[in-house]
């Protein structure tokens, strides 16, 4: 009998702690935060796996994306970024539909309209969700490491070569910002 309430009591502070998880938004129905941005893989828009591993020693820019905000048009500074600062950085584009709808489109639709209207060659990811219950285990790390979470579509997280230092941009900083690009071409 003792060892039937001590395993009742057991079983229901689990449900509980796993409860309050839920309800503060620190558990993720995707995982847990990884541990480093290389123990990531995602889909690009066109469904190829992508590993993050791949990134170890380049410098990143992560940018949550959305095809109808009045900040879509960032999608041409982040263009020219990718093009001018190649060798220095790598742009990675996250569509995410968390800030009033403006990314309703699939990833076809998505990858269709930031070829046609902006020419975008830096590689965009399929849709995620950046904030809130659902968000993606790459801006649970990202959140973590800075403190911050997406203000808005276009935040940019400017990761380090090793992944230990993450700065943090609002959404209304612009790709070729003096600042932004200060830290991408600093050694």
């Amino acid at each position: 009998m003792k060892s039937k309430i001590i395993l009742t009591a057991i079983v229901v502070m689990g449900l509980a702690s796993m409860l309050a998880a839920k309800l503060s938004g620190n558990q993720s129905p995707k995982g847990a935060v990884p541990n480093s941005l290389y123990d990531i893989k995602m889909k690009t828009l066109d469904g190829k796996e992508i590993d993050f591993g791949q990134y170890r020693g380049k410098k990143l820019l992560i940018v949550n994306t959305a095809s109808k905000c009045g900040k879509t048009p960032q999608y041409a500074g982040l263009e020219k970024l990718h093009e001018q600062y190649q060798g220095k950085v790598t742009v990675l584009g996250f569509p995410a539909n968390n800030f009033l709808w403006q990314e309703p489109g699939s990833n076809a639709e998505i990858a269709e309209f930031c070829e046609r209207n902006y020419g975008v060659k830096f590689q965009m990811f399929e849709k995620i969700s950046v904030k809130g219950s659902d968000q993606h285990p790459l801006y649970q790390w990202l959140q973590a490491k800075t403190g911050h979470k997406p203000d808005w579509n276009f935040a940019k997280y400017l990761v380090n070569e090793d992944g230990t230092q993450v700065t943090f941009f609002k959404s209304s900083v612009q790709p070729l910002d003096n600042q932004l690009v200060g830290l991408i071409l600093k050694p």
